[in-house]
C-alpha cells in the first residue's frame, strides 16, 4: 500500500469522475459511523450508511487500517481545501480564519477513536502525521497571515503554536460531558485580535 490510500500513489491513473465521488461517499460515510460507534465498527454498518455492499468496501480498502488511513487523510484533505475557499468568500480574513479554526476543532474532536488506532505503531499510520503537518500548516498560515496583513489580529503567532494549542484544548472533549473544547477555542480565538497587538 501507499502512502495509506490506494489508487493515489504518482503511476496511478486518474478515477473516473463517478468512481472519485463513490469512494468519496465511502469515507464519508465511514467517518459517520467511526464517530458514532469508532473505528472497530462493524464494516456492515459503513457500508449501509454508505448504501452499498460490504464487498464494495473490501474492493477499494482491503483492510480496515486501508480505511482508517484514507478517512483521516480524506478529513484532512478536505479541512486543507476549505481554507482557502473560506478565505476566497469570507467577509474578512479573520472571519474566514475564525471559520477554519472551527472546522479543525471539529476534525480534532472528531477523530479521537483514529488517535489511538494511529498510535498501534503501524508505519504507514505514522505518515499520517506528517501528512497532517504538511497539508494543515500551510493553510493555517496562509489564514493567519491574511488576518494579520489586514489588521484584525496580533502579529506575532505562529499556525504550529496556535494548532498545537487548538489540539490541546481538545483533548478533554472525548471524556469529558461539560468539557466544552468549541468554547474554549472560542475564546482563544477572540484572544487573537488586534485589541491585543
Amino acid at each position: 500500500m501507499h502512502d495509506g490510500d490506494p489508487g493515489t500513489g504518482p503511476s496511478a491513473p486518474p478515477q473516473r469522475a463517478d468512481a472519485r465521488r463513490n469512494k468519496e461517499t465511502l469515507l464519508d460515510a465511514a467517518a459517520m459511523v467511526f464517530v458514532a460507534s469508532g473505528v472497530e465498527a462493524p464494516v456492515r454498518d459503513i457500508a449501509a450508511e454508505a448504501g452499498v455492499g460490504t464487498a464494495t468496501i473490501y474492493r477499494h480498502f482491503p483492510t480496515r487500517a486501508d480505511l482508517i488511513i484514507a478517512v483521516y487523510r480524506h478529513q484532512v484533505d478536505a479541512c486543507a481545501e476549505a481554507g482557502p475557499a473560506l478565505l476566497a468568500t469570507g467577509p474578512t480574513p479573520h472571519a474566514a480564519l475564525e471559520r477554519w479554526l472551527n472546522l479543525f476543532v471539529d476534525f480534532l474532536v472528531t477523530k479521537h477513536g483514529l488517535a489511538a488506532a494511529l498510535r498501534n505503531g503501524n508505519a504507514d499510520f505514522e505518515t499520517l502525521h506528517t501528512y497532517f503537518l504538511d497539508r494543515l500548516l500551510p493553510v493555517c498560515t496562509e489564514l493567519l497571515d491574511a488576518a494579520t496583513a489586514s489588521g484584525e489580529i496580533r502579529s506575532d503567532l505562529d499556525a504550529y503554536q496556535l494548532m498545537r494549542g487548538i489540539g490541546n484544548l481538545c483533548i478533554g472533549a472525548d471524556s469529558d460531558a461539560r468539557y466544552d473544547a468549541r468554547r474554549l477555542v472560542a475564546v482563544l480565538v477572540a484572544g487573537l485580535g488586534s485589541v491585543f497587538k
